[in-house]
């Protein structure tokens, strides 16, 4: 897998490349010192992963992991900081792991074999069509939902609610888990927290700041992120 280093630390930049050297799973690494850098990276190469820190001098790095949503493919996110107080923000983010500083060569090779699975299930399942129904787990009893029946899921908290023309269903899941088992042609990101199913949208109003703010049909009011204006406006031809 290509890998991309995103922190402004020399030192960290160069810890973390080394540790990732040691992993066979990792072929090309790449470093940045900030987001202007890392997204022209991003957009030029070809990248699987991003290890992004985030606080990068007067830069947060949640801006950049809010950003490449809009890649035709984004990379998998694992933050790489020296603070556990994100942990939450980073999971409402679909980060796919949280690492702490300083690094260690047994946590990074975990790390890594998380990613290693996932996009091993991306390339199994891309010549696969879609399951039409998925299954959620809480408290040892599974609920089977259908696909069509999904209007739109919310993750906060990193708990995830799904919502349903039958009812709401809760999930220890991350929003890229939910997206992977989706048609993008039916459904799509509107905001860092926010899925939803273009056919069960009922209208979509102008909001403070020239964003907007989506009705469902259930009356719901659902947000639009500024980062996901474009995207939402080319899939609406808006």
């Amino acid at each position: 897998m290509n890998v991309l280093i995103v922190d402004d630390e020399p030192l960290s930049r160069s810890e973390l490349e080394y540790l990732l050297q040691q992993n066979n799973s990792v072929m090309t690494i790449y470093q940045a010192s900030g987001l202007t850098d890392g997204l022209k990276l991003l957009v030029t190469k070809q990248i699987d992963l991003l290890f992004l820190d985030i606080d990068l001098n007067n830069e947060n790095g949640f801006t950049l992991a809010n950003e490449i949503n809009q890649l035709a493919k984004p990379p998998l996110v694992v933050f790489a900081t020296a603070y556990d107080n994100y942990a939450v923000d980073a999971f409402n983010i679909n980060a796919i792991d949280y690492v702490l500083k300083p690094f260690e060569q047994v946590r990074i090779d975990q790390a890594i074999a998380k990613v290693a699975s996932v996009l091993r299930g991306k390339q199994v399942s891309g010549d696969k069509p879609l399951s039409s129904f998925i299954t959620v787990t809480k408290e040892e009893k599974t609920r089977v939902i259908k696909i069509n029946d999904i209007v739109y899921a919310v993750i906060n908290q990193g708990e995830l609610t799904i919502t349903t023309t039958q009812g709401k269903f809760i999930a220890h899941e991350t929003l890229n888990w939910l997206k992977s088992h989706l048609d993008s042609q039916r459904f799509i990101q509107v905001h860092r927290n926010v899925l939803l199913n273009i056919e069960k949208i009922h209208e979509i109003q102008p909001w403070f700041n020239h964003t907007y703010q989506i009705i469902m049909i259930d009356k719901q009011k659902l947000p639009v992120g500024r980062s996901f204006i474009r995207g939402l406006r080319q899939r609406l031809q808006m």
